[in-house]
């Protein structure tokens, strides 16, 4: 074969093996997969073997499609069945016809790790879970469980295992062995038997967990993913002819990747094998980075020791990388040794390279992340002018896919095409976010977020000023946006194209809103994307954007078939409630990418997904203490050391050695350049240091370049184009707050003003506090006299100490029930819950003020102040007379009672402090929070330190807004409570 021709010594040595075990350690670069597909071909064409008598296993479905396609290439005529499968796929297709003799239904449905934690959300009541069911977040450790459920299969540990050595210690059998692993040889002998026993209760629920999960998949007709794996493997324990069936059937085994499959597969792959043990692995130790996916280096260790007799053969001539980048790799990852092969076996696995050229090795220095990424930039832009390259010739890794943000920034400013690789996210590009929000008019016309998405998107093509127009007519009308579309002739200002548009857009939310009562979601997107143009719209746009978003459209639709196939009789409220569910569990959405046919841009991507790329230049990111290395990170829950199958490394620094593994697979990804990046200064009071790996290369002493992180020369200024907006003439500390949250959030807010959903807990809130003020100022209302100018010092307040009686408690609660803001309740119960809490609220605060007796002097007093010339407003709940002379402000707080208030918790106060003393004039002693729930008190008094800091933050606020900064800052817990998450793209709600 003219392929084998072309082989080098090692690589034919490998392909022409003839029988019995061979490990092939191949090196980062050195035609692996072309060797085991040449393999394949060569025991088909040359050794006679039948197509369906080989079996190669990988681990992912385009690995697999990768190595079909190569041995189709080099099949001189046609074949059948060809068995190049992924672990999952070959264990399905043998369960799926063999699985009834062990009583598995051959129709089972599998389930992903997000339909997983659908699946036991909806039966969490069955679990009998105590310590992982935290009151006020139920669902918090679900994922947790799964993925120890998952990482126990990959072990090859069943439920009854786990519920035996549950057993094994409720009888004390292994207390000993048990309470070593604990370490608690500090504590006293009663403060170890009350956390042995607690632990000991611990993984009792998990091992009843585990069973509960694995009963309730059964129920279901469903399997996970490694249930395929483990219940293959009981198959031919069970049903031993069956194994016999296959390990005469497959004469050969090969399989690619060794070095990421977990205990289960390897036990897989030796049942298998037959007695021949033709079986051919391929791996390189060096790269074995999924350890968190339940990848098990291990095995590649211990071949030999299983295999004694197996035949070696190390590729290490390299067809990828300069030399002087293979040998820095080697020179980094020898750290590992002697936890290597290459030492364990004593082989030579030194890279040597078939590339001439010199190529590039440089560590790229700077004061600030900000001036690392525009770095970065601005060298691809260097590089790509002076070799002629292609964007795709880059490739920006990084450990984790946040730090990915201020590259993204500077690429876009330069208008460099580029693409980010990320696993997760499709239910946060704009396009979905379009259809998730239109799905909701279908269903709910008062959604005015949904509204206010698709009227601004460019897809309707509306000026702003006319939306802005029909928000402010919705306001002043105080009714529902969609309620001002539907009477949109009225409003002045529109102009005809404006009200055809809205006529086609409420025309065609008609049509799929009948459409939705009877047909699937699938029919409902499709009606929706060619009637409404929508379609038309997204082929439109510029290139690549017209494709990234009908391939993102594709992927959506997909999805929604998917849901359908699982539901008998699907329609939209159906899709829809199962969205919010996955939404809930922090699912962001798959993502498929195909960097073979994809267009010219510059890649962004974690090193993970890197693995089996290559480019001519690589950049490696943040390379900084904690960030690459990160943290050792232990499993959230788990697995008994008893229970563990595996060999566990004996040294002590494993998490290193893996991070080790990881950044060499990301110096080997690079051709002929490798840039290492790092920063001094990435946010927080210290400077970071420089990555431990960067001084293991040598590179610990760089020069700090000189820059900055301004925009860059010919590009636009900003991550993202905005209009010119109008500043509001006067802020708030509302308003400030919300800046500090999210820039953006501000933006929708304050200045497009959005429309969305209210808060029953401002609700109740607002009921509060209105009760309160309207209680205390009639029965004060002959003893607060509060002056016309409250700004002007020339005049005093004037007030009289003496009450001219308080009112009665049935007066209080009449009050309160005038005042009930009867909205945003979520149902009738919760709205009777929080009425009576609040009559609890009054109860007591009557009962407190009466004992105390206050002074009080002013109640809901507002104000305005100059902090540098702008205007601030605010509005103080209650301020008391002292007996010394003195003032307190109080805040009425409707929320959970805190012991402490944390320094950024004091903001509010302190600004009440700034306005009271410098424009009331005041003589404040304290400011206190109020928790009416618990009647408990807080209080405090700002330095002048304090105040002059807030008002700094305040001018630096101010001064961002106007240079239009509203860059989002998302994370998981600011998104999580945005009453704007369903149409901000940039949301994180996990």
């Amino acid at each position: 074969m003219s392929l084998i021709s072309e082989s080098n010594k090692e690589q034919k040595k490998a392909i022409t093996h003839g029988g019995g075990p061979q490990l092939i350690i191949a090196g980062a670069g050195t035609g692996k997969t072309r060797v085991i597909t040449t393999r394949m071909a060569w025991l088909i064409t040359e050794k006679r073997i039948k197509t369906d008598e080989v079996l190669a296993l990988t681990f992912t479905d385009k690995a697999a499609e990768e190595m079909e396609e190569r041995v189709d290439q080099m099949m001189p005529y046609g074949y059948v069945d060809l068995w190049i499968l992924t672990f999952h796929s070959f264990c399905d297709k043998v369960l799926k016809k063999h699985g009834l003799e062990i009583g598995l239904p051959d129709d089972y449905k599998l389930l992903d790790q997000t339909e997983a934690w659908l699946l036991i959300r909806k039966n969490l009541a069955r679990f009998n879970l105590d310590y992982y069911k935290p009151m006020g977040n139920p669902t918090k450790f679900i994922h947790a469980l799964i993925n120890h459920f998952s990482r126990c299969k990959d072990q090859g540990i069943q439920p009854k295992d786990y519920l035996d050595y549950a057993e094994e210690l409720k009888m004390n059998n292994d207390a000993g062995e048990f309470v070593k692993s604990l370490d608690l040889n500090d504590l006293d002998s009663s403060e170890r038997e009350e956390i042995l026993k607690q632990e000991i209760l611990r993984i009792e629920e998990v091992a009843e967990a585990y069973h509960t999960y694995q009963n309730i998949l059964l129920e279901n007709n469903s399997f996970d993913f490694a249930d395929l794996i483990n219940y293959t493997i009981r198959l031919f324990k069970e049903r031993p002819l069956i194994l016999q069936k296959y390990k005469k059937k497959f004469k050969y085994i090969l399989v690619d990747e060794f070095q990421d499959t977990n205990v289960a597969q390897y036990e897989l792959i030796k049942m298998l094998s037959g007695p021949d043990h033709n079986l051919t692995v391929v791996g390189d130790d060096d790269q074995s980075i999924y350890k968190f996916r339940g990848a098990s280096i291990s095995n590649i260790m211990q071949f030999k020791e299983d295999y004694p007799q197996a035949e070696e053969v190390v590729l290490t001539e390299n067809y990828r990388s300069v030399q002087k980048i293979l040998d820095l790799s080697h020179k980094f990852i020898v750290q590992n040794d002697p936890y290597r092969l290459e030492e364990k076996l004593g082989i030579d696995k030194r890279l040597k390279s078939h590339i001439k050229q010199a190529g590039i090795i440089e560590h790229l220095h700077q004061k600030t992340v900000e001036q690392e990424a525009k770095t970065v930039v601005e060298k691809i832009m260097e590089l790509r002018k002076e070799e002629n390259k292609s964007w795709s010739d880059f490739a920006i890794l990084f450990r984790a896919n946040s730090s990915a943000d201020l590259f993204i920034h500077y690429l876009q400013q330069a208008e460099i095409p580029y693409q980010f690789l990320a696993m997760k996210g499709l239910y946060n590009k704009p396009v979905v976010v379009d259809i998730l929000n239109y799905f909701k008019l279908l269903d709910n016309y008062h959604e005015g977020t949904a509204v206010f998405r698709l009227l601004n998107s460019e897809f309707m093509n509306i000026p702003t000023e006319q939306v802005s127009l029909l928000i402010h007519k919705a306001k002043k009308q105080a009714v529902s946006l969609f309620s001002i579309l539907k009477k949109a002739r009225t409003v002045k200002g529109l102009e005809e194209k404006t009200l055809k548009k809205i006529d086609r857009f409420l025309s065609q939310i008609d049509k799929d809103s009948f459409l939705a009562k009877d047909k699937e979601p699938s029919k409902v997107m499709l009606n929706f994307i060619y009637n409404s143009g929508y379609l038309e719209y997204l082929n439109n746009l510029s290139e690549p954007h017209s494709r990234k978003s009908i391939n993102y459209l594709q992927q959506f639709y997909s999805k929604i078939q998917e849901v359908e196939t699982g539901l008998e009789d699907a329609r939209l409220v159906d899709f829809m409630e199962i969205m919010e569910m996955e939404l809930e569990s922090g699912e962001a959405g798959k993502l498929q990418f195909d960097l073979q046919t994809g267009p010219d841009m510059v890649k962004l991507m974690t090193v993970h997904s890197a693995k089996g790329l290559e480019f001519d230049y690589v950049f490696m990111t943040n390379l900084v203490d904690r960030k690459f290395p990160t943290d050792q990170r232990k499993e959230p829950i788990e697995i008994p050391n008893k229970l563990i199958k595996e060999k566990l490394p004996e040294e002590s620094d494993f998490h290193i050695q893996e991070e080790r593994r990881l950044f060499y697979v990301a110096m080997t990804r690079a051709k002929k350049g490798l840039f290492f990046t790092s920063a001094e200064d990435y946010g927080g009071n210290r400077k970071k240091k420089i990555s431990r790996f960067l001084k293991e290369l040598g590179l610990d002493q760089p020069t700090l370049q000189s820059g900055s992180a301004d925009s860059l020369k010919k590009v636009s200024a900003t991550e993202k184009t905005m209009e010119k907006v109008s500043l509001p003439k006067k802020f708030s500390f509302s308003q400030m707050q919300t800046y500090e949250t999210c820039p953006y959030k501000y933006y929708l807010a304050n200045i497009l003003k959005v429309p969305t959903f209210g808060s029953h807990y401002l609700s109740f809130g607002s009921t509060i506090h209105n009760c309160l003020q309207k209680f205390l100022e009639k029965s004060f209302k002959d003893n607060i006299e509060v002056q016309s100018d409250l700004f002007s010092l020339n005049k005093q307040t004037k007030t009289n100490t003496k009450s001219s009686g308080l009112g009665s408690l049935d007066e209080l609660l009449s009050l309160y029930k005038d005042c009930w803001i009867d909205e945003w309740y979520e149902n009738e119960q919760q709205k009777k819950q929080y009425f009576k809490k609040g009559e609890q609220m009054l109860k007591d605060f009557l009962t407190d003020f009466k004992k105390e007796k206050p002074d009080v002097f002013l109640l809901e007093q507002p104000f305005n102040i100059k902090v540098g010339g702008y205007s601030f407003t605010g509005r103080i709940d209650r301020v008391d007379n002292l007996s010394n002379g003195k003032k307190e402000i109080i805040d009425y707080k409707t929320g959970k009672a805190k012991d402490k208030v944390r320094s950024s918790e004091k903001s509010q106060l302190l600004f009440y402090q700034i306005a009271a003393e410098e424009a009331l004039n005041y003589d404040l002693q304290t400011l206190t929070y109020y928790y009416l729930e618990a009647g408990k008190r807080v209080s405090f008094i700002g330095t002048e330190k304090d105040k002059d800091k807030l008002k700094e933050k305040f001018l630096n606020n101010v001064t961002a807004i106007k240079n239009n900064k509203f860059e989002a800052k998302p994370s998981a817990f600011i998104c999580k409570n945005c009453e704007y998450k369903d149409i901000c793209e940039y949301r994180k709600l996990k």
